[in-house]
């Protein structure tokens, strides 16, 4: 499209993105804050999310907008994080006036990557405040940083024939018009090139030097499996400058989903998590439906460049170990 301009995540105004991580035990979160309140959606695909405050999005409740969200790493355990968020903002004032003090409304959602580092150290309060303290100055990093730092993908044969997967984002303007996707890659399934249908991540063959299908081996393993694998989630955000009510965000981090439907196969099982958001933190008059479509672009290459960004480690290769320069 001609019209359509390649912009940076953090060009987007009225909203800051903070991270941190510890490399060592192999997590850490994202946080997205917006002092002045955002309207806010979601749409869960998953069997097997793990997220807080999370009736606040509903249509029918009452909070017309929230303050944060976090994507973190440890599965519920990291949960904690949004605490340390909270604090920040209170100690910033800003959230829900309740007389007394201000309530900040911090949304939360987290992979599982207990597994990947060491399983007894989860992001936490401490680490939610380091990230929000880090959005003054706009740290974020596309590949293996944030929520992105134990990400890993193609685990439907374990731990041991997975790849390590990162954080990816991407942007695009048109007119006046902004639409951008942060994305934490970290599937059961493959991972596909949504411009060519090319795998870039996923199932390793026994070898490790080349893939398997996830699909083809699910497919030979009909057999019911109560004990099934349940250590995936891909969570991601919709930022846009568009006017829209929660109703209309919900619909539009709906429609993201078919970007996460395009690249990763399979996907939205009861063994993943799998969950989007969408926020507006501006005013441009704009179509929810082209915006939704949109989205799920962006949403597809952001998980692309999630791939391809990720450094190899923890014993996990990744897209840049059969990709040199």
């Amino acid at each position: 499209m001609s019209n359509l301009k390649e912009i940076k995540i953090t060009d987007i105004k009225n909203i800051r993105i903070g991270q941190t991580e510890n490399t060592d035990a192999a997590t850490g979160c994202t946080v997205f804050i917006s002092e002045n309140g955002m309207r806010a959606g979601l749409d869960v695909r998953g069997g097997g999310p793990a997220s807080r405050e999370s009736e606040l999005m509903k249509p029918v409740a009452s909070a017309e907008a929230i303050h944060a969200v976090v994507l973190g790493g440890g599965s519920a355990f990291g949960l904690d994080a949004a605490g340390g968020v909270m604090k920040y903002l209170e100690e910033k004032g800003i959230g829900f006036d309740v007389g007394v003090t201000k309530v900040p409304l911090v949304c939360q959602a987290d992979i599982f990557d207990l597994t990947v580092g060491d399983t007894f150290t989860r992001p936490d309060k401490e680490m939610g405040y380091k990230a929000a303290i880090a959005s003054e100055n706009g740290n974020y990093k596309d590949g293996n940083y944030g929520a992105g730092c134990g990400a890993s993908v193609g685990k439907f044969a374990g731990m041991d024939y997975c790849m390590k997967s990162g954080i990816g984002s991407y942007a695009v303007q048109i007119g006046d018009l902004q639409v951008g996707a942060v994305v934490v890659v970290n599937a059961l399934g493959d991972i596909f090139d949504h411009t060519n249908g090319q795998k870039i991540a996923g199932l390793l063959s026994e070898d490790k030097k080349s893939f398997r299908s996830s699909i083809d081996l699910m497919y030979q393993q009909y057999e019911r499996v109560d004990n099934k694998f349940v250590g995936n989630t891909t969570i991601g955000i919709i930022i846009t400058n568009a006017k829209f009510c929660k109703t209309e965000l919900c619909k539009i981090a709906s429609m993201a989903q078919n970007g996460l439907a395009r690249s990763i196969k399979p996907v939205h099982t009861s063994a993943d998590g799998d969950s989007v958001y969408a926020v507006s933190v501006g005013d441009i008059e704009a179509d929810k439906d082209m915006v939704g479509t949109l989205s799920s672009d962006v949403m597809s290459e952001a998980i692309s460049r999630a791939v391809k960004n990720a450094e190899p480690s923890y014993g996990l290769p990744s897209y840049k170990s059969f990709h040199t320069a």
